[in-house]
């Protein structure tokens, strides 16, 4: 999503975005010609000395999808969600694996045995999720030769998984703080796809809903915990999901699926979030963090 066109001069210097139209004018006129079709660029066939607008880069990352904005005051010039592969990769790695380990047990070995030769360096990630720090790497890098980018703020998620799959932890202190609570609900609004789990609403202000009523013994463990509108959840009460949807089998059998799905998304997150962090600040730019609770909180509290 952009509103903008990124421009270049003919020293591939960064430039202010311009509005559509002046691009047209531009190009129309012979001043300018497409320097690159994505992100859509333009190149000048001149100098240019205007003095620029510091852009800010944002990025969200996450495990499936990472967002990236640039924003330029109160204007976003750029948007885009990257969709990672982490998970096509992942089932790569096993189809050779098990290629590779039939081949061995057939006994055809043209080569001595090896041993301890997969030492790994430090700071090694799991390709599915170092595949997940290039990426983004790579479209910073391409952002910052097309916009005049001054600054970095990135998103540091960070999940407690121990909180998440048991709330009645001992020593609950650093878990009543000032954001106790709102890390569980962006972890649940990524788990349920920021959509009512009963009806599949969307865009509608979404509660912490019990699968197992806890007027009837239910836990607050993150394996009770789903996302409902107020009519859903209203009309369930303190009834058992079982009996809620006694009509709806394919919806129950997707809920308790989906419900006992392991935290696999919240610890990729987790695994790359410092990594990424450090990659960052080696393209010099300073580097500013984040976090998605925080930034739920403050919704709330303006009322956003």
């Amino acid at each position: 999503m952009s509103n903008f066109v990124f421009v270049v001069d003919i020293h591939k210097r960064q430039l202010n975005p311009i509005r559509p139209g002046l691009a047209r004018k531009l190009l129309n006129n012979g001043k300018a010609a497409v320097f690159k079709r994505y992100p859509f660029t333009l190149i000048l066939k001149v100098e240019v000395t205007v003095p620029q607008k510091p852009i800010t880069l944002k990025i969200d990352p996450g495990s499936k999808t990472t967002g990236i904005a640039l924003v330029q005051g109160d204007k976003v010039i750029f948007g885009a969600e990257l969709t990672h592969r982490g998970q096509t990769i992942k089932a790569s790695l096993e189809s050779r694996r098990s290629l590779r380990r039939g081949r061995r047990n057939r006994h055809t070995r043209y080569r001595p045995a090896r041993f301890l030769n997969r030492n790994r360096p430090k700071g090694w990630l799991a390709p599915s999720l170092q595949h997940r720090v290039e990426t983004t790497l790579t479209w910073v890098t391409r952002l910052m030769k097309v916009a005049p980018i001054a600054f970095i703020a990135q998103e540091l998620v960070r999940f407690d998984l121990q909180q998440l799959e048991n709330p009645e932890i001992s020593g609950i202190e650093y878990q009543q703080g000032v954001l106790h609570g709102y890390e569980i609900r962006e972890y649940l609004l990524n788990k349920w796809d920021r959509k009512c789990a009963y009806c599949g609403v969307t865009n509608v202000p979404l509660q912490v809903e019990h699968i197992h009523p806890k007027a009837k013994g239910g836990s607050d463990r993150i394996s009770n915990l789903c996302l409902a509108c107020d009519a859903c959840n209203k009309k369930k009460g303190t009834q058992d999901i079982e009996q809620f949807l006694s009509k709806k089998p394919e919806i129950l059998k997707r809920i308790l699926s989906q419900a006992q799905r392991p935290l696999k998304d919240a610890a990729a997150v987790n695994s790359t979030r410092w990594a990424l962090f450090n990659r960052l600040r080696m393209t010099g730019l300073p580097v500013s963090t984040g976090s998605g609770g925080l930034t739920k909180f403050n919704r709330t509290r303006l009322q956003l």
